[in-house]
């Protein structure tokens, strides 16, 4: 179910590309993660290329330039055109053939380094768009921390509702609305009613927030009316991002009863535009196990495989650079961090399965969230809803300046990594997002 280690994830593998060398880099050779771009100041056509250090190598040109064998060139084909979705839908077989095919290319003793070198590109002069065009988005809640700690803010006598250790929760989002990082967003307008209010008003959110979470892309599809089984879930994941889904909480509470979350979450998320592949994951899997005394998943969300290398050991944390703290250069304060293997209380094949169990037939370029992901322990949360307590105890930055929600000019920037000793650290890139005013 889950990839493997092969060759491609040497942690002694070293590249021709000098940056991608460096220990702290996020985009080792071991990574080659993928994404959309085109450089900067140009209308060129978008074409698709592999993050390699403090550069990108541009897959359009080095399938012009570059000698390749087969099949290797025509796996390049849909990519130098720009569709990374048409590579996607060739299946694990084709991303594990690339995937050696360019570590090979980019490794120190290539052969193929002098012609590669003319199709590399800084990172600091490309544009960089959604990585494809997301289709379904469906956001769930994988952090049984995070549900806990939410749902004792609105029921205390009962936090963790009883469906929650049995199902996976989750709700359909708003693809048309996620954007690209570094894209700003507009604090949205919806009906909020106050406690002690009569009647609902239309204003702007005043308690807008973030939420730290990964997303996953689906590669393969599946046929309408044909369940996905625990064994082959994960061959139709490609890829994981971050993934900020933003959230209005006083419009939330008046509109999700009784059919769940709309207005506070549909007028937008960022996702980060590098897609780290599941088999550049391989070093970092970790068995998963459910905490001592909670039942034990139902039979089609259960595997050897799953119990064995289900979780993923993912460091996500995320950031806040205020208005004030950008016109000062200050580069902003962490908020907050957590870990995935722990935050999670369902793992990815997990979501695959039960989201098809019905019959429900996922798509190229289908995005599944993780919903927040916060940790176990004080000051882990993966929002301002969690950090300051449903918004009763603000939290002081290094300015002086004090947060319980987010102020327009805020910019959010969550990342992630994987470390572990035998293996390179690999990163995932900034995930960034300003709040821009509302339109009245």
């Amino acid at each position: 179910m889950t990839a493997a280690r092969d060759d491609t994830h040497d942690p002694a593998l070293a590249s021709w590309v000098d940056s991608a060398n460096h220990p702290d880099t996020d985009f080792p050779i071991q990574n080659l993660p993928y994404g959309r771009f085109r450089r900067k100041g140009t209308d060129e056509p978008w074409r698709i290329g592999v993050a390699i250090g403090d550069e990108v190598l541009d897959l359009r040109l080095a399938a012009e330039l570059c000698p390749w064998g087969d099949p290797v060139l025509e796996l390049l084909t849909p990519l130098a055109a720009g569709d990374l979705a048409a590579f996607m839908a060739l299946g694990r077989p084709a991303w594990q053939t690339l995937r050696a095919a360019l570590s090979r290319a980019l490794s120190a003793d290539s052969i193929q380094g002098a012609f590669l070198e003319s199709c590399l590109v800084q990172q600091v002069d490309v544009q960089l768009s959604l990585p494809c065009e997301i289709g379904d988005y469906t956001d769930f809640y994988t952090s049984i921390h995070h549900a806990t700690a939410v749902g004792g803010l609105f029921r205390p006598d009962n936090p963790l509702l009883p469906n929650y250790q049995w199902v996976p929760i989750g709700y359909h989002g708003r693809s048309s609305s996620i954007v690209v990082s570094g894209k700003s967003l507009r604090r949205p307008m919806g009906q909020i009613k106050l406690p002690d209010a009569a009647e609902p008003v239309l204003r702007a959110s005043r308690r807008l927030d973030f939420e730290l979470e990964l997303g996953a892309l689906i590669g393969s599809d599946n046929d309408l009316g044909h369940p996905v089984a625990m064994a082959q879930a994960e061959d139709h994941l490609f890829g994981l991002v971050l993934f900020n889904d933003w959230s209005a909480r006083d419009i939330q509470p008046w509109e999700y009863q009784p059919l769940g979350p709309f207005i506070s979450k549909n007028f937008g998320s960022t996702l980060s535009p590098w897609v780290v592949t599941m088999q550049a994951l391989a070093p970092f899997r970790r068995p998963f196990k459910r905490p001592a005394g909670h039942p034990q998943p139902l039979p089609y969300l259960d595997s050897e495989a799953n119990r064995s290398a289900g979780a993923i050991d993912i460091d996500v944390e995320v950031w806040l650079q205020t208005l004030r703290m950008k016109k000062a250069g200050h580069p902003g304060d962490r908020l907050s961090g957590s870990n995935y293997s722990e935050a999670a209380y369902w793992t990815l094949a997990q979501l695959v399965a039960h989201h098809t169990v019905g019959g429900c037939n996922l798509r190229t370029g289908d995005l599944l969230g993780t919903g927040t992901l916060s940790g176990p322990a004080p000051g882990q949360g993966g929002s301002l809803l969690e950090l300051c307590g449903g918004g009763k105890t603000p939290l002081t930055l290094s300015t002086g300046e004090q947060r319980t929600f987010l102020e327009d000019g805020d910019t959010v920037i969550l990342r992630g990594a994987c470390a572990a000793e035998d293996a390179r650290r690999i990163g995932f890139g900034d995930c960034r997002g300003t709040v821009l005013p509302s339109v009245d």
